[in-house]
């Protein structure tokens, strides 16, 4: 996939793709594996000192900010500005008049779209990003499905049913500088979304409210949608 962010579009993610980001629950479909992978197939099986050195890295990795493209099921393309803090806690801007809005507080993550107004909440354990957000990224359990090491990229596959069914988020981290460079959620019905991040800063602070969830206007403005 070519890295071209200057041809990002106005386009407003749909909800299958916000789903795409990690909202994605427990389905049927089969785990599809990435040709080149080299499968670990039990959870005895020895996690390669090199994926294990980057997620160590990555874990270590407190707080960050940057921009992203994100690369829908059918080509679509959006992009925006995103934050993190471990554990638990992202927020995606999204560019354009849609003025959508994804954010985990560590407990909860919500999808805000205020040009229809709608606000859609989901339990962050339940979602691939859990692994991504947690205070150290597990590789034990099994959890690690395909490791595929290149000279310029190290890509680790994970899986956990019983977080997110049959749902899996693919990393692909820089295995010099062990930083992460994109991450593609593939759905239980085998679309991918993908995102890719650029421009990163780690270690920065955020205001108190960035990660900030309103479940009282979650409420209200879901109990309002249901009465009509």
């Amino acid at each position: 996939m070519k890295n071209d962010l200057s041809a990002r579009s106005d386009f407003a993610p749909t909800r299958r793709q916000f789903l795409g980001l990690g909202l994605v629950l427990a389905g049927a479909a089969a785990v599809n594996v990435i040709p080149g992978f080299q499968l670990l197939a039990s959870a005895q099986a020895a996690v390669p000192p090199a994926a294990q050195k980057i997620a160590d890295h990555f874990s270590s990795v407190k707080s960050m900010s940057g921009e992203f493209v994100q690369f829908g099921p059918n080509n679509q393309q959006t992009g925006g500005k995103f934050f993190l803090e471990r554990p638990g806690k992202i927020r995606f801007n999204y560019d354009g008049k849609s003025n959508f809005r994804v954010i985990s507080d560590g407990k909860s993550v919500v999808i805000l779209n205020k040009r229809l107004n709608t606000s859609d909440l989901y339990p962050l354990s339940k979602t691939p990003l859990k692994l991504l957000l947690d205070t150290k990224i597990d590789l034990s359990g099994g959890r690690v499905k395909a490791i595929k090491e290149e000279a310029d990229l190290t890509t680790i596959q994970l899986a956990d049913k019983s977080v997110f069914g049959n749902s899996k988020i693919t990393m692909m981290f820089d295995p010099k500088s062990y930083d992460l460079r994109q991450w593609t959620i593939t759905d239980a019905q085998g679309k991918d979304t993908t995102v890719m991040i650029y421009n990163t800063k780690e270690g920065v602070s955020f205001p108190p409210d960035t990660f900030a969830i309103d479940y009282k206007a979650n409420r209200e403005l879901n109990t309002g949608m249901r009465a009509k």
